[in-house]
């Protein structure tokens, strides 16, 4: 059997979520709604592949029959992923490949190790390195990065800043410095970025890497 695709694992995941707010699964139109899938056709023939797979049981002719088998339960506990964004620059600045709020789930996802975060995963996600300006901080050219969602920093975060002034996005260690930022790259042939203040935006902080072994 193929491996499940991410349309299925949207729809087990809406229905976990569903069933444990409302204490009663969705219809399929509901389904269909809120994952905003072209069709009720395209619900139940998802459907039908998870209970093949045995993550799913429901009765045909009753409009909330859908329940996750112990299965399904599991893999959801098990499942860590998160949505990758594209590029960004440790050495030199490049455009950002995408608002972060118009990726949602449309973006390819990228899937973790069940054992990789020990906490919620909510806000997280992944951009590949280009460039070496954060090798010293273990951060090479190709790797993967996840980052937490959010607009503030501490000196010595690893963040992705937006520049605004510039329109591009890097990776570096933060370093506030009056009305000023230092944005300062974890490689000692590198100078660091300074930046007025008020035009750098933080994106988010890196909580991992992920490398790729060819």
């Amino acid at each position: 059997m193929r491996k499940m695709s991410e349309r299925q694992k949207r729809i087990l995941r809406f229905l976990e979520r569903y069933i444990r707010e409302n204490s009663y699964p969705p219809t399929i139109r509901e389904i269909q709604s809120a994952l905003e899938l072209s069709s009720t056709s395209v619900v139940d023939y998802n459907l039908n592949l998870l209970e093949k797979r045995g993550l799913i049981r429901r009765q045909r002719r009753a409009s909330r029959s859908i329940v996750l088998t112990d299965r399904g339960d599991g893999l959801l506990g098990q499942e860590r992923s998160v949505p990758f964004l594209g590029l960004i620059a440790a050495g030199q600045p490049i455009p950002v490949p995408g608002d972060l709020s118009d990726a949602g789930e449309s973006a390819e996802m990228v899937e973790l190790p069940p054992d990789f975060w020990s906490g919620q995963d909510e806000g997280l996600y992944a951009l590949q390195v280009k460039g070496d300006s954060m090798i010293d901080a273990f951060i090479a050219d190709g790797d993967l990065v996840v980052l937490r969602h959010q607009s503030t920093a501490k000196n010595g975060d690893m963040v992705a800043v937006w520049l605004q002034e510039r329109q591009e996005v890097t990776l570096k260690r933060f370093y506030q410095e009056g009305q000023q930022v230092r944005l300062q790259p974890e490689n000692p042939s590198m100078e660091p970025i300074y930046v007025p203040a008020r035009e750098v935006q933080v994106q988010g902080q890196v909580v991992g890497v992920i490398r790729r072994y060819n």
